[in-house]
């Protein structure tokens, strides 16, 4: 009995004990967290709370902690306590392609010399009138020839939804073919008479400005980002209505007959202009994805064979060019630019669009000074009445590529 009552005491004094100790503990720990949490109330219900405040703290940090690692990122670059910037945008690579492609280096090359277009033509004419003999390798037969592969070039870049599109606006082609034979003729001669011309030198500028468009006009059009189908329209359209518009002028203004060939002209319209472009058109609606990959370099293509083509008409008149005077060159300069700059601010007021007033300019600017040097050399007896026309090849030929180029950089703005 004795030694139970003592392991009874000495059980119960352990007991004891434990319980003091676990008390000390308790309350040596009270008040570090009754300080810690001083602000909240009362100490006792803090204490019963700490454990599952702390596991549901920790759960909470866990889980937050992708998206700390995205804030502390964003505030990093945006700068904390200011409001966040609007992320800076990419710049835009300038070499890339309508298709989202960067440009060969092909494509590339072709381009920069598309953009010299204007000083291909003054180089091929200085060449011309320096040494006419390095373009007698062009007979009648490749000067046809490098007029449909000009025409062909262009062709590859339409189809036949081109056209449809096109004869939609007949009032477009009446305002070019307006242009071509009634503004042109009277500004040719209004320009004359200003600079003191008269005789054949006179009848000579209103030739040049009665003759019909120029097939390089199709090409200026491309560059200049116009509606190729539409100048091919109108380029068509004056060149048959020059079967009867420039004899009725040149009888009016000039009081002067001059005959023209309707048979050659149409036969001629069909082999350079209508049969070229067809066969590209055709060959575009057949081979739809050879006709892309060939597209970029049909400019230079087209430029090729209209410096040499520019070439070839100075080499044949080449001392009258030279003996024009400037005046002369004056005159026949701005009868190309104001006719162009005419069509365009024409078409605006009538309120088309952009694409149609450089393609309308184009056509108005460029004449067919080739046929008219011809025409003058046929149906005038007097040698003088040719030089205008000589004159006139080389400025239109710069006139017309440098609004092509310059329109080539400035976007449209409808």
């Amino acid at each position: 009995m004795a030694a139970t009552a003592v392991r009874a005491n000495t059980y119960a004094t352990r007991r004891t004990q434990q319980k003091m100790k676990a008390s000390n503990a308790s309350s040596a720990s009270a008040p570090q967290l009754k300080r810690s949490f001083r602000s909240c109330g009362n100490a006792t219900k803090l204490l019963a709370r700490v454990p599952l405040s702390v596991v549901q703290a920790a759960n909470s940090i866990r889980a937050l902690k992708p998206y700390s690692q995205g804030l502390r990122r964003h505030f990093v670059v945006s700068g904390a306590g200011s409001a966040a910037a609007e992320p800076e945008p990419e710049p835009v690579t300038e070499a890339i392609t309508e298709t989202g492609a960067a440009p060969s280096t092909f494509e590339t090359i072709s381009s920069l010399l598309t953009n010299l277009f204007p000083l291909w033509t003054l180089l091929s004419a200085l060449l011309a009138l320096k040494q006419p003999s390095a373009f007698s390798f062009m007979t009648t037969d490749s000067f046809t020839a490098c007029l449909a592969t000009l025409m062909f070039s262009m062709g590859i870049t339409l189809t036949f939804d081109d056209f449809k599109r096109v004869f939609g606006k007949p009032g477009v082609v009446a305002i070019g073919f307006v242009a071509c034979y009634v503004m042109m003729p009277l500004l040719a001669l209004g320009l004359g008479k200003l600079f003191g011309y008269s005789g054949a030198l006179l009848a000579g500028i209103v030739l040049v400005g009665s003759i019909n468009g120029g097939q390089a006009s199709n090409l200026c059009t491309y560059i200049a980002k116009g509606d190729v189908a539409l100048s091919v329209l109108m380029t068509t359209s004056t060149t048959i209505g020059c079967i009867f518009m420039t004899p009725l002028i040149a009888k009016t203004l000039m009081g002067t007959i001059v005959p023209v060939d309707a048979v050659g002209i149409a036969k001629s319209t069909i082999q350079v202009v209508l049969a070229p472009i067809a066969a590209g058109v055709i060959l575009n609606t057949i081979a739809y994805k050879f006709c892309r990959a060939v597209e970029p370099i049909c400019p230079l293509i087209g430029v090729v064979a209209t410096v040499v083509l520019v070439g070839a008409s100075v080499a044949q008149c080449g001392p009258a060019i030279i003996d024009a005077g400037i005046g002369m060159q004056i005159a026949l300069a701005l009868l190309h630019l104001v006719g162009g700059l005419a069509g365009y601010f024409f078409n605006k007021a009538f309120g088309y669009d952009e694409r149609t007033c450089r393609t309308t300019a184009i056509e108005t600017a460029m004449k067919s000074s080739a046929f008219g040097f011809l025409l003058a050399s046929l149906h005038f007896g007097d040698y003088l009445a040719r030089v205008p026309s000589a004159v006139s090849v080389v400025w239109m030929a710069l006139i017309g590529s440098s609004m092509a180029v310059v329109w080539r950089f400035i976007p449209m703005k409808d």
